[in-house]
């Protein structure tokens, strides 16, 4: 039998690990073992793994956990057993992330979601109808369409259990509010005030939304800058992504990032709308 050899190839050795974190992810599996798997020192296993996985190994492994919990929800285990059975030895530790690891508390999760409240509304703006979804947490749906009919089957799919309810009283008023604004912006009369998100995602899609909220209107990145700019100078791809999965337009603007020579990319809302509010930020003509 051929002896392994002692250092594999860097994607071999990368794609190795991932198979054996997945298969081990409700161990405790120490950096400095995972580097001995992989014939590395502790420091170059961390920045390879990062570079070529986008995240480090034990984000990995979290991402792993994440989704045997989701498994385990999902079967009807109890909410204690799936917690535990995926690795985590705290269950209040996933209680507190459980908003950006999963979009709603487990218990809910293990319902299909069906106790996450999502109320709506639309209106037209000088780029089109647009619709706002919101928990009671903040603005989860930002997106353009043709008309209410398509708008909130996009919304449905975004939210596939949630109860949506039609916004009304306070809601309602505050909706007017956020309209009022997105609208003033369309025009180019007025900044973008700081809406009030409730922004759902992995963690590498979380720190890719943060940084796009940091780029300045009127100016631009590509999709290579973006990944350097969170620190991961090999997850372009990744980065192009995760822009394409926003479901918040405008506030989290993925419009911002374009291709590396400068030219338009896609656009989930049509490349066309894109063009016309990055003409808009530059103080163009709408």
């Amino acid at each position: 039998m051929a002896k392994r050899p002692a250092i594999l190839k860097k994607d071999d050795a990368m794609q190795d690990l991932c198979r054996y974190i997945a298969a081990h992810c409700d161990e405790t599996l120490p950096l400095r073992d995972l580097a001995a798997r992989a014939g590395l020192s502790t420091f170059h296993l961390q920045r390879k793994f990062k570079a070529m996985i986008g995240v480090t190994p034990r984000e990995y492994q979290e991402s792993c956990r994440l989704k045997t919990l989701k498994s385990g929800l999902q079967n009807k285990n109890s909410v204690t057993e799936a917690i535990y059975d995926a690795g985590f030895n705290s269950s209040s530790r996933v209680y507190s992330r459980s908003d950006t690891r999963l979009g709603m508390t487990p218990r809910q999760y293990r319902l299909g979601g069906k106790a996450l409240q999502i109320s709506y509304a639309d209106a037209m703006t000088p780029l089109g109808r647009l619709m706002i979804g919101a928990t009671d947490r903040g603005i989860c749906f930002i997106q353009f369409g043709p008309d209410q009919g398509g708008l909130y089957q996009s919304l449905q799919d975004e939210f596939p259990a949630a109860v949506l309810t039609p916004m009304d009283g306070s809601a309602k008023r505050q909706f007017f509010l956020w309209m009022e604004n997105l609208s003033d912006y369309l025009k180019g009369q007025s900044a973008l005030v700081n809406l009030p998100l409730d922004i759902r995602g992995t963690a590498f899609q979380m720190k890719v939304w943060k940084y796009l909220q940091k780029i300045p209107a009127g100016s631009t990145r590509s999709y290579a800058e973006v990944a350097r700019g969170i620190g991961q100078p090999a997850a372009a791809r990744a980065v192009a992504r995760a822009c394409a999965s926003n479901r918040i337009a405008i506030a989290v603007p993925c419009h911002r990032v374009i291709r590396g020579d400068g030219k338009m990319s896609g656009y989930r809302w049509n490349p066309e709308r894109k063009r016309k509010l990055l003409d808009i930020e530059k103080g163009k003509e709408p």
